[in-house]
């Protein structure tokens, strides 16, 4: 493909997908396709000839298209969104084009210097104390990550690192050294709520660590947050047992339900453990620290050692753009940093530029600082902040459509960043909770069969709920009344019709589904 023939694709690349965009909400959100059906489409390797990009490209929407679940269409309101925008596509673009590994500041200084500069405009954009800040005086700083996953194994392993280096810092020689670590490397235990992501407990498995969790009440206060008093108390039980906790995280917004655990009472426990490392996980409703009226979550963070949110989920940047702030990257380093002689330069020999691969767990890194730049400067400040207040508000309409059927709803926890959680009204009591429990999942995938719309479930002490995300940059009020319009006619089909019953929901009488 010569420079003329990429321009004709691309033209019609662009077109396509900019077709895709304007009518994504009329495809079916969730694929219906079956395991395998991609193998039967395609020959069983590549053509001996080259082909043209118009066949290529043909194949797109006969092939590709039915195995999509469309997470940019306004009916997809699961798991939390993957915003994507067309400045982020762009910044996609450029950096295809560019294509650098990024390993050190020689490889491109653009690269890492871009990164510097937008990471510390997202510090203070979202209000992040200052020892953040790549400029502050405890040497901190931000690096994109491929996602908050990636970013809680790189901190649990230099949380470990740091642990051991501190029990062994007064170690003579390096035998002492190294049977100090060994004699406590078995006893580190991370820490986690029952409600934190798996990911912790996935970054403990490959850093070798023993992890434990949390059990944290649901309650119309405590809505399953972490509390000062159940960590001290799950701290002190694990020193009773000879382990070592060194690893914590707490979470800005729960996968659940958006549940934010309690900062200033975990910061307090834990001046009286200042070698535990504590992360801060606000990989998606981090998102909101950018809104004056959330900013004083952050005030606290300064006594945490890192942070983490995804600007892929609801700031509109393409994923992977996961963003980790740490407070003291010298501990970083300390863990992660290797230089061999191919990879040594006058400059990163100097200690005045910023080498990257000193800050993940992977050497090379593509140019996704681009995307954040591209974002930043197309919609501003006001308008990353209309997009988070304007889903927020969206999903707040959709709790009170929920919370207008108290006949056939009720609501877990209090709607939270445009998620609600609910489940089907069939009354109180143990065999109640049961069928309960039962429509509120037969609910669920006949909904998801249908494929008008695509939610997710959850299950809390035992009950088993729905969740509806509104955060997507495509989702309007009209979508989540269309939405709330789809649950309750799945509700007539379960509940009246019958548990497990196959009825055409668009044969329900819509009398009944009004009076349900």
């Amino acid at each position: 493909m010569d420079s003329s023939q990429f321009r004709a694709a691309a033209h019609s690349a662009i077109d396509h997908i900019i077709g895709y965009y304007d009518t994504i909400e009329s495809r079916r959100v969730l694929s219906d396709v079956e395991p395998g059906y991609l193998k039967k489409l395609l020959p069983d390797g590549p053509p001996e000839l080259g082909e043209a990009w118009a066949e290529i490209q043909s194949d797109i929407e006969s092939k590709i298209m039915p195995g999509l679940t469309h997470w940019q269409s306004p009916n997809f309101l699961a798991f939390f969104p993957a915003n994507s925008s067309y400045p982020g596509i762009l910044g996609e673009l450029y950096s295809a084009a560019f294509t650098s590994a990024n390993f050190n500041w020689l490889c491109s200084p653009a690269a890492t210097e871009l990164e510097t500069i937008v990471l510390d405009w997202l510090c203070k954009l979202l209000s992040l104390p200052e020892c953040f800040l790549s400029t502050s005086s405890t040497g901190g700083g931000g690096v994109i990550q491929g996602s908050a996953s990636e970013a809680i194994v790189t901190v649990i392993v230099t949380a470990r690192d740091r642990y051991l280096n501190y029990l062994a810092a007064d170690a003579k020689t390096d035998g002492e050294r190294e049977g100090i670590i060994d004699a406590h490397r078995h006893k580190l235990v991370a820490l986690f709520s029952d409600q934190a992501h798996s990911s912790t407990q996935k970054g403990c498995l490959i850093a070798g660590v023993k992890h434990r969790s949390i059990k944290v009440p649901g309650s119309s206060t405590s809505n399953y947050s972490l509390t000062g008093p159940l960590l001290r108390q799950k701290i002190e039980e694990l020193k009773s047992q000879g382990l070592e906790p060194f690893y914590l995280t707490v979470t800005l917004g729960t996968t659940a339900t958006c549940a934010i655990d309690n900062f200033a009472e975990i910061a307090e426990v834990l001046k009286d453990y200042p070698q535990i490392w504590v992360h801060v996980d606000a990989a998606y409703a981090g998102a909101a620290l950018i809104c004056e009226e959330y900013q004083h979550l952050a005030v606290g963070f300064a006594a945490f050692d890192s942070f983490n949110m995804n600007m892929h989920k609801w700031l509109l940047t393409n994923f992977d753009c996961s963003c980790l702030f740490v407070k003291e990257r010298k501990h970083l380093l300390n863990s992660l940093s290797i230089t061999p002689s191919y990879l040594r330069n006058p400059h990163s020999d100097s200690g005045l530029v910023t080498d990257y691969r000193d800050w993940q767990i992977p050497l090379g890194r593509r140019f996704r600082a681009l995307k954040i730049w591209f974002v930043m400067r197309t919609y501003g400040v006001s308008g990353l902040q209309a997009h988070i207040r304007n889903t927020i508000s969206h999903g707040e309409h959709f709790a009170a459509l929920i919370k207008s059927r108290p006949d056939l709803f009720k609501s877990i926890t209090p709607p939270a960043f445009a998620l609600t959680v609910f489940v089907v009204n069939t009354g109180s009591g143990g065999q109640m909770l049961e069928m309960q429990n039962k429509i509120t999942k037969a609910v669920y995938e006949r909904i998801n069969e249908e494929g008008k719309v695509y939610i997710t479930s959850t299950v809390l002490d035992g009950i088993y709920a729905i969740r509806v995300v509104g955060a997507g940059p495509k989702v309007r009020r009209e979508t989540l009344e269309r939405a709330f319009e789809v649950v309750v006619e799945a509700v007539v089909v379960v509940r009246d019709v019958g548990l497990g019953a196959v009825v055409d929901v668009g044969e329900v009488n819509q009398e009944q589904v009004r009076g349900v």
